[in-house]
């Protein structure tokens, strides 16, 4: 194993694993962008000021291939690993191979947070409570009675999806270039609308806007819950411009926290429209994991000022 203070691991070292104390780890493809380590390591050291049991803990990442995961999960379950975050592409993948699913989990088909038992991994899914405090902290807004246009269709927009109408949003209208994957989430959602509309639209440029009940007093809440953005030569996910000529969102959420700004939130400033990154959802996420694991009271802000850390070196 490497000596350096953030390693990125792989498969290949969960065969000599042996490290001390109680190992986290959070697994993805690509990993190298993640803050989560020095984000839960930093709330661990604060944690051991008043536990000692967590000076043992620590959290690393590894690099792990779709097609490599339930392999990965079988040997970090054998080498007493306590806990795993998941995040692209693994959350959707790993659903089915959990032995045991949170009942909050299950309406999203998707899991990001996975807590060892005896019996094998247990999941949950923390992004929903993470993404809807982040909007509240730093949007002001509440998904409850609000217009939500989400884009994407993968396990980050299942997750926001399932909160927004567990929550009681007043619409919601899905955005997904891929009409199958669009299909497939909006035929999951029916039965957890309870009477709140739901739109898909696969092509919102050649739509003749979103067919949501938004008025002009009522405007929609934008939440990007794609991969665009990621690379600065990706293309924008929505022309928001487009958007705001028709109807002025309320404010754009873009889940993406690296690189904090994305082209999307660029042209929402330029717009001079309320628009926030996903750090504030990787915290929060992030704090409701740790306490799964540790079942303790969670330091917000060592883990926000590590994060804020930790990003600002990159």
């Amino acid at each position: 194993m490497s000596a350096t203070p953030d390693p990125i691991y792989t498969l290949a070292d969960l065969d000599t694993w042996n490290a001390p104390g109680t190992s986290l780890a959070v697994l993805g493809h690509p990993i190298k962008h993640s803050v989560s380590p020095p984000m839960h390591n930093a709330a661990l050291a604060r944690m051991a000021l008043v536990d000692p049991r967590f000076a043992t803990w620590r959290y690393v990442r590894f690099d792990i291939a779709p097609e490599d995961l339930p392999v990965a999960l079988e040997k970090l379950h054998a080498r007493g690993f306590l806990g795993i975050n998941l995040t692209v592409p693994h959350k959707i993948i790993a659903f089915d191979r959990v032995a045991a699913l949170d009942p909050a989990a299950r309406p999203i088909g998707a899991v990001n947070t996975l807590l060892r038992t005896p019996g094998g991994w247990h999941g949950f899914n923390t992004d929903g409570y993470g993404l809807a405090t982040a909007i509240r902290e730093d949007l002001g807004r509440e998904l409850s009675g609000a217009h939500i246009l989400l884009l994407g269709a993968g396990g980050a927009a299942r997750g926001a999806a399932v909160e927004c109408l567990q929550r009681g949003c007043a619409s919601l209208t899905i955005v997904n270039r891929t009409r199958a994957n669009l299909d497939a989430l909006l035929a999951q959602l029916a039965p957890l609308s309870n009477g709140i509309p739901v739109h898909g639209l696969s092509d919102l440029a050649a739509s003749a806007g979103v067919p949501s009940e938004a008025s002009a007093k009522e405007e929609a809440l934008v939440i990007n819950a794609t991969s665009a953005g990621l690379k600065p030569t990706d293309p924008l996910p929505v022309d928001l411009a487009a958007l705001a000529a028709r109807a002025r969102p309320a404010g754009v959420y873009d889940m993406i926290y690296n690189p904090p700004e994305t082209p999307l939130l660029a042209q929402a400033r330029a717009l001079g429209l309320p628009a926030s990154n996903g750090l504030g959802m990787l915290v929060h996420q992030g704090i409701r994991a740790l306490e799964i694991w540790s079942r303790a009271a969670v330091p917000v802000d060592a883990m926000r000022t590590a994060v804020q850390a930790a990003m600002a070196a990159r």
